[in-house]
């Protein structure tokens, strides 16, 4: 008799039971998560009445796999000129509201008797809300066309994002101790903020470039296989780096995301991701112990609780110290009173750091499907309670509220300022970072393998030329004279004489990157001193900021990573737009 793995066993088991409880889920009107728990309760250990899975390692290695898939897919649907759109409404709601549960998680974590890295990991998971358990909820009950929907879609793409950003962060401090310090909490932060800078910038120009490039090669198959192997491959990277793996997924997704093909590619993606997340979600169901959850019956009710209001509040107050409207406000603050499957994820990371408690798992599943339950009847409450609330306030508290949100906050005559500094930082954070890549990469690494096959003095003139080479036409943009727009330079130079000294302080600031670079190529690679090396500095700027060919190669480098950034949602006006409006989009999107 032929003997059968266990893990094909295990997983014929999970999928069965998976699909009748999706399809009675299903038949119900509730969630396809909570079929997915329930199939997961029943297949674990902690049901006696079934056969249970035999071999619990090959279904955690199965459930890591789907939360790769889920975050590359969640990518994959991402846009960063969707990103964009969203405004700063939804910043400053997901701010409030994630910093108010952070909070509020922690101090409730606390107040039970919890430990430090418990209680820091259950505000993480309390300020997650759940994206699909919102969408039904709307879909059932017919708003997506309300304005509040709007809002609420944009925070919930800024709460994926500020997620996978505290899922690293956790991690860093999880790895770290339990008392980390401010100082290692920054540099994980910077070190964040440049390896994702890096990717973006590198990731962008290369990877819609490549899928461009190879649109004619790739068959479906073909397309399938290059999207996974490269998936998994930034995983990998992101994992030595010391990364979630989680992370690496997300990102490759949005990268890919904005590849010509990127509609097709999700949609060849998305059964895979289908098959792994359920996986990951049965695995979530598995931890369920009813034991513990009668034990823990009073915590999992305080949560539940703390969960509700505090969403209430922070929400609501979020999108109404963004600008918008009472009405909405409420509306945008009973919609978010839930947490759902990314806070199943990053309970995933704290079991898999070993830093958390084995009793908090099944305390948030119980609390995100109580919450799930409770989410369409407060929706429907949010009406109800704004009228409610504008019959209890009184006439001056409306009155302020009405001057509030009815006042356009942006300063017209600051708008200049605002403008010119956005771009200047935004250039600045990317120019630095690939001149650090850049320069890291030929110290630690193009220098040394130079070293082991060249003898010493041209092994450091070949490093220091090839960098020289490479940085040349980052450098050039750099030294351009003026701080990144130069009309709006222009403008508020003229403008006023108080404008002079902040202006020539921000070319101090791209002076002052340019020359730390380029005493970097004589000082430490080609190891010149002193008065020699800054002369060398001088001389090699000189001739960078009067090169005409590096600028028009740095416009060559530029305009590639615009297109890719822009063409996807190009493409999807073109294809909507009149024939006679399509020119003056694309020139004003330039």
């Amino acid at each position: 008799m032929t003997h059968l793995p266990t893990i094909i066993n295990d997983l014929a088991m999970i999928l069965l039971v998976a699909g009748v409880t999706t399809i009675l889920f299903k038949k119900i009107n509730q969630p396809l998560v909570l079929g997915y728990i329930v199939a997961g309760f029943i297949t674990g250990p902690h049901f006696n009445f079934f056969p249970t899975i035999t071999d619990k390692a090959n279904v955690h290695a199965w459930s890591e796999i789907g939360v790769i898939f889920l975050l590359f897919a969640l990518g994959l649907e991402f846009s960063f000129y969707k990103l964009k759109s969203v405004g700063s409404t939804a910043f400053i709601a997901t701010a409030v509201e994630i910093g108010g549960m952070l909070a509020v998680g922690y101090f409730a974590g606390t107040l039970l008797g919890w430990n430090h890295m418990d209680s820091l990991f259950l505000g993480g998971m309390l300020s997650m809300s759940s994206t699909t358990i919102i969408i039904k909820a709307f879909d059932d009950l017919k708003l997506r066309a309300q304005r509040f929907t709007e809002i609420v879609f944009g925070v919930l793409i800024i709460e994926d994002i500020a997620g996978i950003v505290m899922m690293v962060l956790l991690a860093t401090m999880a790895v770290a101790s339990a008392d980390v310090s401010t100082m290692e909490l920054l540099l994980s932060i910077g070190r964040l903020i440049f390896f994702l800078v890096l990717w973006f910038v590198l990731g962008m120009y290369l990877v819609p470039s490549f899928f461009k490039w190879a649109k004619q090669l790739m068959n479906e198959e073909t397309l399938v296989v290059v999207s996974i192997g490269l998936c998994l491959g930034m995983v990998v990277l992101a994992t030595q780096l010391g990364f979630s793996s989680a992370l690496g997924a997300f990102i490759m997704g949005s990268l890919i995301a904005e590849a010509p093909n990127a509609e097709k590619i999700e949609h060849l993606v998305a059964p895979i991701k289908d098959l792994f997340g359920a996986v990951f979600f049965v695995s979530v169901g598995m931890m369920v112990d009813p034991a513990i959850l009668l034990e823990q019956a009073l915590p999992i009710f305080v949560l539940v609780v703390a969960t509700i209001i505090g969403k209430l509040i922070f929400s609501t107050g979020g999108v109404l110290a963004s600008g918008q409207s009472l009405n909405t406000s409420v509306h945008c603050g009973f919609s978010l009173a839930q947490i759902g499957e990314f806070s199943f994820i990053i309970a995933s990371l704290g079991m898999s750091l070993g830093v958390i408690s084995s009793f908090l798992y099944p305390i948030i599943v119980a609390v995100s499907v109580i919450t799930t339950f409770t989410t369409p009847f407060c929706i429907m409450a949010a009406e109800p309670f704004y009228q409610l609330v504008l019959k209890l306030l009184p006439p001056q508290a409306k009155s302020w509220l009405d001057r509030y949100t009815g006042t356009n906050t942006d300063d017209d005559k600051d708008q200049d300022w605002k403008n010119l500094l956005t771009g200047y930082t935004m250039r600045m954070l990317i120019f630095i970072t690939l001149l650090a890549a850049i320069a890291l990469g030929a110290e630690y690494y193009l220098l040394p393998y130079l070293g082991n096959t060249l003898k010493l003095p041209y092994s450091r003139l070949l490093t220091a030329a090839a960098t020289f080479i490479i940085m040349s036409p980052i450098l050039r943009a750099v030294l351009v004279n003026r701080a990144g727009n130069g009309d709006l330079f222009s403008k508020l130079w003229f403008k006023k004489r108080a404008n002079h000294l902040p202006l020539m302080f921000l070319v101090f600031g791209k002076l002052l990157v340019a020359s730390a670079s380029l005493y970097f190529i004589f000082h430490t690679l080609l190891n010149l001193h002193g008065f020699l090396a800054c002369v060398s500095v001088l001389l090699a700027a000189y001739f960078i900021s009067s090169s005409d060919w590096l600028m028009s190669e740095y416009l060559r480098i530029e305009s590639r990573f615009l297109v890719n950034l822009n063409e996807k949602h190009m493409r999807k006006h073109r294809e909507s737009a009149p024939d006679d409006s399509r020119t003056w989009f694309d020139e004003d999107l330039q």
